[in-house]
């Protein structure tokens, strides 16, 4: 069931259900909280699960014209004070793992795992971070046609005939984004700082899932970062997407992370 609450004059919504150890489920840049729909019963069977719409996202408001990764985090903290929750594991899709590590990086003793999935501890390139900029200026104008290509390019050809209904919904979704809250997090995440250090750091468990065609993060890349701070892998042979193009496998890499946390 759908909840609110109040953060700094802004209406945050999030659901909470299932028992046993919470796991905080963070989704993506232009997605919702409803991404996780063929997680959230799998997972809750056996842990409590909290899905949360990020500010400028799905019913939860904007505020102010730069979403940062820490305002972000401090949003997800609301919602687990509100929820009287004091240890999580904490899942996050793209941006939603960046978001993840900021709050991390501010609440270590509060996290019991962190799984990264189609995200990196490192900060954007110079190329990404032009791109995010370029995008920004460029989304006054062809909102629509911008979202959309952004959002159907995280998927490979063959997926997005395979899974072509499932993706135009998702589009459908990306498309009630507003402006504003687009702008802000393209903001925040190209002035995101690295956070290696989250992972070598901290005793928590750490899981990194990887796509082996992801078109926004190099797959060799994320290998070399898993090894660099001592993280947990799993490979998908598909894109950015999982939570669409490998849904068992998906569950299957959850649930197991989530017994060892």
């Amino acid at each position: 069931m759908q909840k609110s609450l109040t953060f700094k004059n802004a209406n945050i919504s999030f659901s909470d259900q299932g028992k046993g150890t919470a796991v905080v489920l963070i989704h993506g840049f232009l997605e919702n909280a409803t991404m996780w729909k063929n997680v959230v019963p799998e997972i809750s069977k056996r842990n409590r699960v909290v899905t949360i719409d990020l500010l400028g996202h799905g019913k939860t408001d904007c505020l102010g014209y730069i979403h940062t990764m820490e305002l972000f985090a401090a949003t997800i903290a609301a919602v687990l004070k509100a929820l009287r929750i004091r240890k999580c594991v904490l899942v996050g899709h793209s941006l939603g793992g960046y978001i993840a590590l900021a709050f991390a990086e501010k609440y270590p003793q509060k996290v019991k795992g962190l799984c990264l999935m189609n995200a990196t501890s490192n900060e954007d390139t110079l190329e990404r971070k032009a791109l995010r900029l370029r995008a920004n200026k460029m989304i006054a104008n062809n909102f629509r046609n911008m979202v959309r290509m952004s959002f159907t390019n995280l998927f490979g050809p063959k997926s997005k005939t395979i899974f072509k209904e499932e993706v135009e919904l998702a589009v459908f979704g990306a498309l009630q984004t507003p402006m504003q809250g687009y702008i802000a997090a393209q903001e925040g995440m190209e002035m995101r700082a690295n956070r290696n250090h989250v992972l070598t750091d901290n005793s928590f468990k750490k899981l990194l899932i990887i796509g082996k065609n992801d078109p926004v993060l190099d797959f060799e890349t994320s290998l070399d970062e898993a090894e660099k701070t001592n993280s947990a892998i799993v490979v998908f042979q598909n894109g950015h997407m999982p939570h669409i193009e490998n849904k068992l496998e998906l569950n299957n890499a959850l649930k197991a992370f989530m017994k060892i946390c």
